[in-house]
């Protein structure tokens, strides 16, 4: 078991906390890496780098949002490289660098991609579909709660992902250096249009949720009155016109079956579950 503590940087975020109380549970040292903590470290802040990543071999990384967070990350993992850092495990997006699946929101995601396996640092790359816990523990919550699920995702379908076994395929690849130089694509068991998520949390939460299908600058002007700057909201319909654009729809769960020797969980099983919790009661 390593003793030399592997640097999480977002920690606090959905996947970053998953893999933190893992690795705890392994009795694995962590050091978190953000703006409150000691080195503090911030991506837009140059000097606080070298000190967040001294002493470490490996570090997880979860990206800021946008070009300019992903620029900033693929400076960071070249700086540490060079600094000592031996092998980064990052987290993408699916559908970045696939054949026949390159999409303009993914470019910057490609050159983060590209700078970590250029960076010297030994690599793996996880590449998530989206996540089911955007329905409670992002934005989509107040959809859930407002009972419109108010997107531009059109007909398209997505093959939703739990969080939770994200967590459990990270912990183990950061422990496991033979998934070196490789990428996985991780799914859940089958694509659900955002009409048919709408019909599984009316289900799940015996309320009427439905889907309404903005236009896509009708969704950013939305994202807008809620507090989103222009370049994030432009983000985030960019990224549902991956889904409004039908190009997510394909399951790609092999590398959940294969690293963690189960299937990966489903949404409807994951939505009553967070039912029974009360969150989405109105």
């Amino acid at each position: 078991m390593t003793t030399t503590p592997i640097l999480i940087l977002s920690g606090m975020g959905k996947t970053g906390r998953r893999v933190v109380d893992r690795l705890h549970q392994r009795d694995v040292p962590v050091r978190l890496a953000s703006r409150s903590s000691e080195p503090r470290f911030d991506w837009y802040d140059e000097s606080t780098w070298s000190g967040a990543a001294a002493g470490v071999g490996t570090a997880y990384l979860a990206p800021p949002v946008g070009p300019t967070g992903l620029e900033q990350a693929g400076r960071f993992v070249k700086q540490a490289a060079a600094e000592g850092l031996r092998r980064v495990v990052l987290l993408s997006g699916r559908g970045v660098g696939s054949p026949g699946r390159d999409f303009a929101v993914y470019e910057s995601s490609v050159e983060l991609e590209n700078a970590v396996r250029d960076s010297g640092a030994d690599w793996t790359i996880i590449r998530p579909a989206w996540f089911m816990q955007g329905f409670s523990e992002d934005f989509l919550l107040e959809h859930v709660l407002a009972g419109e699920l108010r997107v531009s995702a059109g007909t398209g379908a997505e093959a939703w992902v739990d969080t939770n076994d994200l967590g459990d395929v990270i912990a183990t690849v950061l422990l496991d250096e033979s998934h070196s130089g490789k990428h996985y694509t991780l799914s859940g068991p089958r694509t659900l249009t955002m009409a048919e998520v709408a019909a599984v949390l009316s289900t799940a939460t015996g309320r009427d949720i439905r889907y309404v299908d903005l236009d896509p600058e009708q969704h950013v002007g939305e994202l807008m009155k809620i507090g989103l700057p222009r370049e994030d909201a432009e983000s985030v319909r960019d990224l549902f016109a991956v889904i409004r654009h039908h190009r997510s729809e394909y399951v790609s769960d092999d590398a959940v079956r294969e690293i963690l020797g189960r299937a990966p969980r489903d949404f409807s099983d994951w939505a009553a579950e967070v039912a029974r919790t009360g969150l989405w009661s109105a």
